[in-house]
């Protein structure tokens, strides 16, 4: 789906006859250079380990909408983590090693803008070492700044039609389209708030 709708090309300083495969060309390519499926709203699912001493994560696909879901749990803890071993012991045996529990969404410290989560300790004082967040992203109207950015990767794309094509091998006929060039600063810098915050 392209991020532009065809009464709005002209809106935008397109011509009013190019065709929808352009706009769908330049959406992807944002997607892509975002590192996510869509930016409209999209629900996510990401399981994380949370470092000792510290009960935070931070999502990786904002602006946040909603969190949907959390599971936690406290696992093995990895090299260095074990600070008090009696108490761990006493975690062991009173819980199902690695076994997941729901928490309430509402117990969970939520910073909106930055996409942090902080979490609290359980009812033994252990404070959980793995996460599962289920949240939702993106936008749910497509903003204008989204809209210019597609507009001008369009438009960067129809300049310089012969240096889009990155390399070309006659060989086994390949050609690699689409350089960097389409992507130039001022559509990087409209793009920013919706890059993944990390990979994996």
């Amino acid at each position: 789906m392209g991020y532009i709708l065809p009464t709005e090309y002209t809106q935008y300083g397109l011509s009013a006859d190019i065709t929808d495969d352009w706009i769908t060309m330049a959406s992807s390519l944002m997607d892509s250079y975002c590192r996510r499926t869509s930016l409209l709203a999209t629900q996510y699912v990401e399981r994380m380990r949370l470092t000792a001493d510290a009960q935070s994560v931070r999502l990786s696909y904002l602006p946040l909408i909603s969190v949907d879901g959390v599971r936690v749990r406290y696992g093995h803890p990895r090299r260095g983590e074990r600070a008090d071993p009696f108490r761990e012991q006493v975690a062991w045996a009173f819980s199902l090693p690695g076994s997941w529990s729901t928490l309430d969404p509402a117990t969970v410290d939520l910073n909106q803008p930055t996409g942090e989560l902080t979490f609290p300790e359980n009812f033994l004082g252990l404070n959980y070492n793995e996460v599962e967040i289920t949240y939702t992203a993106g936008v749910a109207t497509i903003p204008a700044a989204i809209k210019i950015a597609c507009a001008q990767i369009v438009r960067n794309a129809q300049a310089m039609p012969s240096t889009n094509v990155k390399s070309s091998r006659m060989d086994t006929l390949q050609m690699e389209y689409f350089s960097g060039g389409l992507i130039d600063p001022q559509v990087q810098a409209m793009l920013r708030p919706y890059l993944a915050q990390r990979i994996g």
